[in-house]
């Protein structure tokens, strides 16, 4: 059988037959985003806990904060949910911030957190800007090299449908078969889908057929329109769409690292001592319940982590 994979951009046709709809599915997305999430700097409904003891014992006698009595994060506000903006344009709000706010007060500690573009997060740890960097970091072998990790959340790839589709569950390579799917071109995630497609088509069945936009509201619109079945990219962003404005849902999720793991963490300088008290103080939170209470606050309850655990296995390297 031939696999046949179809590269489309969101071209000159999407842009002239769709812009109506995208403009009027941005409008609305806003307008229920305002209702169901707090984007105000004051974050009054933020979960807080108390101080841990035993993850504050945990914390080496010989270690120095950036500050006495903080603890300082990096963080990169990029998207809703995990972290971006407040109404103010300056706050940081999301997810991942209440997650440090809840840290800090476990430490015993006021938190600061400080704004930082993505990829300048490594050299800024390693050089103590900051105490840690919580920002949706992936755990990989190579980051374990000259990083210490504490997990605190999934990493997910949701595969999300309109939500009157037929489809209910897209958990195994078999669920694909006959698809039409979109991803993202060069991405973990395309390469699940290509070797889920090389299974199918050994086992017999019809590969899936990839499509690829290129941003976020043009693959949204494929499956809104059904050019497409289900949009198999990061979960967190689509979680955040799908709670916003009720127009697609979630049919199935799969580990970044499928088919081995790769799980969200805290990222601290490598043998500074630090990850062991952020671990014990992420699993307090865990069993407490204020740790759920977090991610259903942002419409994240898919990614909570069972346990939080010091340099896990992370992600290999993939021969391209």
């Amino acid at each position: 059988m031939h696999m046949t994979f179809i590269k489309q951009a969101a071209g000159a046709w999407l842009a002239r037959g769709l812009i109506a709809m995208a403009a009027l599915t941005l409008a609305t997305g806003a307008a229920h985003a305002a209702d169901k999430f707090d984007f105000s700097p004051a974050q009054q409904g933020r979960p807080r806990t108390s101080k841990d003891a035993e993850a504050v014992k945990a914390i080496p006698p010989g270690f120095k904060f950036v500050k006495e009595g903080v603890l300082t994060v990096g963080i990169a506000p990029f998207a809703p949910p995990i972290s971006t903006y407040a109404t103010d344009a300056k706050t940081v709000v999301g997810f991942d911030p209440d997650f440090a706010l809840l840290i800090a007060d476990a430490l015993g500690l006021k938190l600061e957190l400080q704004p930082i573009a993505w990829a300048d997060w490594p050299l800024g740890l390693s050089s103590g800007k900051y105490d840690a960097v919580i920002s949706n970091v992936g755990v990989t072998e190579q980051r374990k090299e000259k990083f210490d990790f504490s997990t605190y959340r999934l990493g997910l790839h949701g595969f999300y449908v309109k939500a009157d589709s037929a489809i209910q569950s897209i958990k195994e390579p078999k669920d694909i078969a006959g698809l039409k799917l979109t991803t993202g071109a060069g991405t973990n995630q395309e390469r699940i889908l290509l070797e889920w497609n090389k299974r199918n088509v050994a086992a017999g069945l019809k590969p899936a057929e990839l499509q690829y936009y290129d941003d976020d509201v043009s693959r949204t619109l494929a499956v809104v329109t059904k050019r497409v079945d289900a949009n198999f990219n990061p979960n967190a962003p689509q979680a955040y769409e799908a709670a916003k404005n009720g127009q697609i849902r979630l049919v199935g999720t799969v580990n970044a690292g499928w088919p081995l793991k790769s799980d969200v963490a805290i990222a601290t300088r490598k043998g500074s001592g630090l990850a062991p008290a952020l671990t014990t103080a992420a699993n307090d939170l865990i069993r407490s319940g204020v740790y759920a209470k977090a991610l259903a606050r942002w419409s994240l309850a898919e990614e909570a982590l069972p346990k939080a655990e010091t340099n896990p296995p992370g992600l290999p390297k993939f021969a391209p």
